[in-house]
C-alpha cells in the first residue's frame, strides 16, 4: 500500500510555501496569523495555536482539501495529527503561576481550554470540521517525523483517508527558557493519503513516503533504513548526526537557518525536501530527526514521486 504526500503548507517567517522553504537562508518577517486566516476567532488563541491554524489552512488548500473555505472531502474521514513539544508551555505556566498566587478562582475561563496539551489539534479540527482521529505527539525531537509515521498507521488501517499532519512550535520567553535559546516561530504541514484515494479525486502527488526506522542512535536507524531504501541524494539532518552520515552528498541542517525546531523538526524537513523535488532534486531524500543525546532517533524517506509510482512500496521497518 503506496502512501503520498499531496499537499505541503509553509508558514515560517518569510516563507509561505515549499520552494522558499528550499531555497530560503535566513528568517524573514514573522508569520501574521490575521494575514493568512483573518481576524475573526484569533484574539483569545495563543501563538503556536494561531501558526498551526495557518499552516492548516494552507496544506488543505494546497491539496485541494479546501476550496472557497469549503472542505472537499469527508470531514469525519479526515485525521489530525500535530507534532509540537513546547506549542501551549507559555499558557499553562501562565495558568499554574496564577494558581499558586491566587487560586483557581483567579484562573481566566478564555485560558482554561488553551491549558490542554491537545489544543492545537483540537483547533484544528474544529475550525474546519475534521472529525477523524485526532492526536497530539510531544515526544522530542523525533516526534515530528513519528507523527508523519502514526499518520501512515492511520491511513493504512482504514481509520482515515486523509490525514493533516502540523509540526509547529512558539518562540516566546518561556519556551526560550527551557531549550536555551530563540526557536523557529512557525509552522509546516503535510496531508498524507494512500495512493489510490489521491489518484480517486485527481490529487497531485508531491512525494511517496518510503521507509522508515526508529531507534537509540543515528548509525542504527540509519543503518537499518539502508537494507530497505536506495541510496541517498540528499540528507536532511541535524548538524550532530553528520558523522554518522554517508560522506559527498548535501546535508540540509535547517535549525542552521531556522533555529530550534524541536517538535516541529521532522515535518519541517519534510516540506523543505518535497520543495526541493519541486524545484527539480532527483532521488529520494534521508530524513533524520534527533541525536544520541536524545531520547531517541527517527528517519524517513521521501521519494519523487514518478519513480516511485512506477515500483512497489517497500514496508516501512
Amino acid at each position: 500500500m503506496m502512501m503520498t504526500v499531496t499537499g505541503v503548507g509553509v508558514a515560517l517567517p518569510g516563507a509561505d510555501s515549499a520552494t522558499a522553504l528550499a531555497t530560503a537562508s535566513r528568517p524573514g518577517d514573522p508569520v501574521e496569523p490575521a494575514a493568512v486566516l483573518g481576524k475573526k476567532g484569533l484574539r483569545y488563541k495563543d501563538r503556536a495555536t494561531q501558526l498551526g491554524l495557518c499552516a492548516a489552512q494552507r496544506v488543505l488548500t494546497d491539496a485541494g482539501l479546501l476550496a472557497d473555505g469549503v472542505l472537499t472531502v469527508d470531514g469525519t474521514r479526515t485525521a489530525v495529527l500535530v507534532s509540537s513539544n513546547l506549542g501551549n508551555v507559555d499558557t499553562v505556566c501562565r495558568v499554574v503561576r496564577t494558581i499558586a498566587d491566587e487560586g483557581t478562582h483567579g484562573v481566566s475561563p478564555m485560558d482554561t481550554p488553551n491549558a490542554s496539551s491537545n489544543i492545537i489539534a483540537s483547533e484544528i479540527a474544529i475550525r474546519w470540521g475534521l472529525k477523524g482521529p485526532n492526536l497530539m505527539l510531544c515526544n522530542g525531537p523525533a516526534s515530528g517525523l513519528d507523527a508523519i509515521r502514526w499518520g501512515a498507521a492511520l491511513l493504512r488501517s482504514g481509520r482515515a483517508d486523509h490525514v493533516v499532519v502540523v509540526g509547529v512550535e512558539p518562540d516566546n520567553e518561556i519556551a526560550r527558557a527551557l531549550v536555551g535559546g530563540p526557536l523557529v516561530d512557525g509552522a509546516a504541514a503535510l496531508v498524507l493519503e494512500r495512493a489510490e484515494t489521491a489518484e480517486a479525486r485527481g490529487a497531485t502527488v508531491r512525494a511517496v513516503i518510503g521507509a522508515h526506522t526508529r531507534g537509540p542512535d543515528v548509525a542504527g536507524t540509519i543503518g537499518e533504513l539502508a537494507e530497505v531504501e536506495a541510496e541517498p541524494a540528499a540528507w536532511y539532518a541535524p548538524a550532530a548526526a553528520v558523522p554518522a552520515l554517508s560522506e559527498g552528498l548535501p546535508v540540509h541542517d535547517l535549525a542552521a537557518v531556522w533555529g530550534e525546531l524541536s517538535g516541529a523538526l521532522g515535518v519541517v524537513q519534510c516540506a523543505a525536501a518535497i520543495g526541493a523535488l519541486d524545484a527539480g532534486a532527483d532521488g529520494p531524500m534521508w530524513l533524520v530527526a534527533g541525536t544520541d543525546s536524545d531520547d531517541g532517533v527517527a528517519t524517513l524517506v521521501l521519494r519523487p514521486p514518478a519513480p516511485a509510482a512506477a515500483r512497489p512500496s517497500p514496508a516501512g521497518v
